[in-house]
């Protein structure tokens, strides 16, 4: 890896903690400093039926939930790894987590974000990821 691609990815790993940053602040409009304006953002999971679920976020939707946070709910998204893949102005990064809500665990599962580099600055253009309350312990990285 050369150094400007380690430089590279130092911002776009800045980027999504800055996202994460506001999400456990319940902070919207630092959350909303890391997004694209034309983001879309997406969650899966399997339902207690069994059936594999995909739902579609607006960004204002988003940015509402995190806005209307509780301030005593304590937010903690763990995440176990960065995976970062860059060619250009895009990049990918893969990032396994388990979710804590007022310190008491909640599910696990993965975040997918792909970025665009907007003439200098990263910013997320998809966001997906996945939940899961089952398997938490395993190694996400094998999966």
């Amino acid at each position: 890896m050369n150094s400007q691609e380690s430089t590279e990815k130092q911002e776009i790993k800045k980027v999504v903690n800055l996202f994460f940053d506001g999400l456990h602040k319940g902070d919207s409009s630092l959350v909303s400093k890391t997004l694209h304006e034309s983001i879309k953002v997406q969650t899966t999971y399997t339902n207690k039926e069994g059936k594999k679920v995909l739902v579609t976020e607006s960004k204002e939707k988003l940015l509402k939930a995190i806005a209307s946070k509780k301030k005593s709910d304590v937010y903690f998204e763990k995440l176990l790894s960065f995976t970062i893949k860059i060619d250009g102005n895009l990049a990918s990064v893969w990032t396994p987590y388990e979710f804590y809500l007022n310190d008491k665990f909640s599910h696990c599962g993965a975040n997918s974000f792909q970025l665009f580099n907007n003439n200098g600055s990263w910013e997320i253009i998809y966001l997906v990821d996945m939940r899961r309350r089952e398997n938490c312990s395993q190694n996400l990285e094998k999966n």
